[in-house]
C-alpha cells in the first residue's frame, strides 16, 4: 500500500495534511502519536469509512478510490478496532463466520463452521479449547485474537489494528504480540498497528512512523531507533506546543468592577452621649463621618441643627 498527499478536514479542524505513507508486503508498520494527532482518522480513510478531501491510495500499484468499508474489505483491507465488533452473546465460531456463514440449505452448517474455526485458530496459535463457548466468557486477549483471526481468514491482505493492546494485561498483550509476530513470519499479511506503548512497537514492528499535527514527521526502521528517541520526539512536541500556546496567549485585563451602589444606611447623630436619628441633614461638610457596626455615624453635630428628638 502507498498513500500520497492525504488530507482531511472536519469544518475548521484540519485532521490530516499531506500524509505520505508506505506499507510493504508482509511488513508490520507501527503508527504512533499523541491523542488528536490524526491516527484514527487516517485508519478510517484507509478502511473506507471516511473519504479524503485530497490525496491518493495505491494498493499493489493500482490507485483505489475506496467507497465504503465493504469495498475496502472486498479488495483485502480490513480493520480491527478496540471494540472488536464481536457479538458477546454468540459463540466463538459464530463470530468467526459473522456475515459470511456457511450454510447447508436451508440451515446453517454449524458443524462445518465449528471445525473450520477451531482449525483456523489452531493454525494461528490461538488456544480456545471450546469454540462453542460465548465470546463474553473469554479474556480480552482471546477476544482480540478472535477478531484478528477472523480478518485474516476473510482473505484480508492489509490488516489495520487500532490500538489492539489497549487496556490489556501483560499476559493478554503477549498473546496478541505473539500472534502478530507469527503473521509477520508468514509474510502473507501487511499490518499497520496504532499503539502507545513504544517498547511493544519496537518489539513487533519493522518500521515506525510518527504522526504529529496531522502529518508524518518521522519514518525509520525500528532497528535504527530506540524507545528513548521516540519518547524525546513526543516530549519535544508537547513542549513546543506549550510554548506556542503561551506565546499566543494575550490575557485581556479584567474590567474594574463597578462601584457598588451606595446603600442608604440609617443615619444617626451623636449628642450628649446618645444616638439620635438624623433625617434632615442634606449636607454636612463640616461634620466628620465614620462607620461603626454598619451604621453611618456623624459625630460632633452643630448644636443648633437638631433637637433632642433629632428633628430640626
Amino acid at each position: 500500500m502507498r498513500v500520497e498527499g492525504i488530507a482531511k478536514r472536519f469544518g475548521a479542524l484540519t485532521a490530516l495534511r499531506d500524509v505520505n505513507l508506505r506499507l510493504d508486503k508482509g511488513e508490520v508498520l507501527g503508527l504512533i502519536g499523541d491523542n488528536g494527532a490524526g491516527k484514527s482518522t487516517l485508519i478510517k480513510i484507509l478502511c473506507g469509512f471516511h473519504r479524503p478531501d485530497s490525496g491518493q491510495i495505491f494498493v499493489n500499484g493500482e490507485e483505489l478510490v475506496l467507497r465504503s468499508v465493504e469495498h475496502a474489505r472486498s479488495v483485502g483491507i480490513d480493520t480491527v478496532y478496540q471494540d472488536l465488533a464481536l457479538v458477546n452473546e454468540l459463540s466463538v465460531y459464530h463470530n468467526m463466520f459473522l456475515n459470511r456463514e456457511r450454510v447447508r440449505w436451508p440451515l446453517l452448517n454449524n458443524r462445518l463452521m465449528r471445525r473450520l474455526a477451531k482449525q483456523q485458530l489452531d493454525d494461528m496459535g490461538v488456544d480456545i479449547p471450546d469454540v462453542s463457548v460465548e465470546v463474553a466468557k473469554l479474556s480480552g486477549g482471546q477476544r482480540q485474537a478472535i477478531a484478528v483471526a477472523r480478518s485474516v481468514y476473510s482473505d484480508a491482505r492489509i490488516l489495520l489494528l487500532d490500538e489492539p493492546l489497549a487496556a490489556m494485561g501483560a499476559k493478554e498483550g503477549s498473546l496478541i504480540l505473539d500472534l502478530i509476530t507469527d503473521l509477520k513470519a508468514r509474510g502473507e499479511v501487511s499490518i499497520i498497528i496504532i499503539a502507545h506503548n513504544y517498547a511493544q512497537v519496537l518489539q513487533v514492528c519493522d518500521r515506525v512512523n510518527v504522526l504529529q499535527h496531522g502529518a508524518i514527521t518521522f519514518d525509520k526502521p525500528t532497528s535504527e531507533t530506540s524507545q528513548q528517541e521516540l519518547t524525546d520526539l513526543m516530549v519535544a512536541e508537547y513542549r513546543a506546543g506549550r510554548a506556542a500556546r503561551a506565546a499566543n496567549h494575550h490575557p485581556t485585563p479584567s474590567p474594574l468592577p463597578r462601584a457598588a451602589a451606595a446603600t442608604p444606611l440609617p443615619r444617626f447623630c451623636v449628642a450628649s452621649a446618645s444616638l439620635l436619628p438624623l433625617f434632615c441633614v442634606a449636607s454636612a461638610p463640616l461634620l466628620r463621618r465614620s462607620r461603626a457596626n454598619g451604621r453611618a455615624l456623624i459625630s460632633n453635630p452643630r448644636p443648633f441643627a437638631l433637637d433632642r428628638r433629632g428633628f430640626p
